[in-house]
């Protein structure tokens, strides 16, 4: 789903929830200034979707037209659509990675990343008969599935086979999590990648495409 789709979407349902939002609250769900949201506001309106109308001197009220109406439902569909895409797209990818894992008899298996590749990575593990050893991300604290999220810097405190990187987004994003745990001393052959990486363990060439995050969930280099 495009950046734009998306970003017209969040403002279409923000305006359904409530039409009386402003202006900023609109520019913080969107992470960008107020001119940038200002000039997406007069697109929708452009292109029919949303009326602007004058309440008071400095107040602006927000509605959906009949027309805005509709796309956001499309947008919806769309939305999920590709969700659910990505969604088995990952987890396929996902269930190879670790298929190669079980049958090299890599039995302990540690996270680094803990969003929604994370999750997906989960369900895989149990399928294919592996344990979740550890799980790990820059700055640790809180749990994920039960296990306390520690830092990479605990690494050594913890027994494992293969460390994988739970993670989607940029190529650059990787590669980052890659430095910091050769930083740390991890073998370069303990490392699995769902991108390939020079000296890295990856899953086989088709799960270069795997889904890019943001889908949130999610997600998720960083």
């Amino acid at each position: 789903m495009k950046d734009e789709a998306q970003r017209d979407l969040l403002l279409l349902n923000a305006i359904s929830e409530d039409t009386h939002v402003t202006q900023r609250d609109l520019s913080k769900r969107l992470g960008v200034a107020l001119g940038l949201t200002n000039l997406y506001l007069k697109r929708l309106t452009s292109r029919g979707y949303i009326k602007i109308i004058n309440i008071k001197a400095n107040r602006l009220q927000y509605l959906l037209t009949p027309k805005g109406i509709a796309e956001k439902s499309r947008l919806t569909y769309t939305y999920v659509s590709y969700t659910l895409r990505m969604y088995r797209e990952a987890r396929e990818s996902l269930r190879t990675a670790l298929s190669h894992l079980a049958e090299d008899g890599h039995k302990r298996i540690a996270f680094f990343g803990t969003g929604e590749a994370a999750e997906v990575a989960y369900l895989c593990l149990k399928e294919n008969g592996l344990e979740l050893s550890a799980v790990f991300d820059y700055e640790g604290g809180g749990q994920f599935l039960g296990l306390p999220v520690r830092p990479p810097q605990d690494l050594g405190e913890v027994e494992y086979d293969r460390i994988v990187i739970t993670a989607y987004g940029s190529m650059q994003g990787t590669e980052a999590r890659v430095s910091e745990l050769l930083r740390l001393g991890v073998p370069q052959d303990k490392i699995v990648t769902l991108r390939r990486l020079p000296g890295t363990t990856a899953a086989p060439p088709h799960s270069e495409n795997t889904p890019q995050d943001e889908a949130g969930g999610g997600g998720v280099d960083g």
